[in-house]
């Protein structure tokens, strides 16, 4: 008597903590239509170097987790795709094999018209869009890989950069006024 008590005292357990997690996910029919009409917004919460020296350096601060993501706050971290406009603003941390000594393009941000873009979709839903700019110097491959619920994981790979990763989710491009 005394294991089915315990076990059903771990199953609850376990669904309290489950249905107490942070659930925001969005519908499958939502995120196939947004991902079909090529106008959403991608929200980066987490960046994910490949560079060692970053990973080091994040490691070695007082009171950090041996993890190798970046928390990013604020939502201004973003991947815009509206109106035949690719809108990127996104931080970078790794090896740039081209260095700037302008602060503006230690970061991935531009603005690009002409570009292209292929999606597919794989198994179990998950979506695969892979954007091209080409009227922008250096510009990086973007890979969004957009899951059922609204989660994306962004790759961005250049011919002139290490490779960085950003987790985060899709929504509706938000609407301006303008006055």
């Amino acid at each position: 008597m005394k294991k089915y008590i315990s076990l059903l005292f771990v199953f609850g357990f376990l669904f309290f903590f489950q249905s107490c997690s942070s659930q925001a996910t969005a519908d499958p029919k939502t995120v196939d239509a947004l991902v079909n009409s090529q106008e959403f917004t991608f929200y980066a919460t987490r960046a994910n170097p490949t560079n060692y020296d970053v990973i080091n350096v994040m490691n070695s601060m007082p009171n950090s987790t041996s993890t190798r993501m970046l928390e990013l706050s604020g939502g201004n971290y973003t991947i815009e795709l509206k109106n035949n406009t690719l809108e990127v603003v996104l931080p970078y941390f790794g090896r740039s094999f081209t260095p700037s000594y302008s602060n503006n393009d230690n970061s991935y941000r531009f603005t690009s018209k002409d570009f292209t873009i292929n999606k597919s979709q794989g198994k179990k839903g998950k979506w695969i869009v892979t954007i091209k700019p080409n009227d922008v110097k250096n510009a990086p491959e973007i890979i969004i890989e957009v899951f059922k619920n609204g989660k994306a994981l962004t790759s961005m790979r250049s011919n002139d950069r290490q490779p960085i990763s950003y987790d985060g989710y899709i929504a509706k491009n938000e609407e301006t006024s303008k006055q």
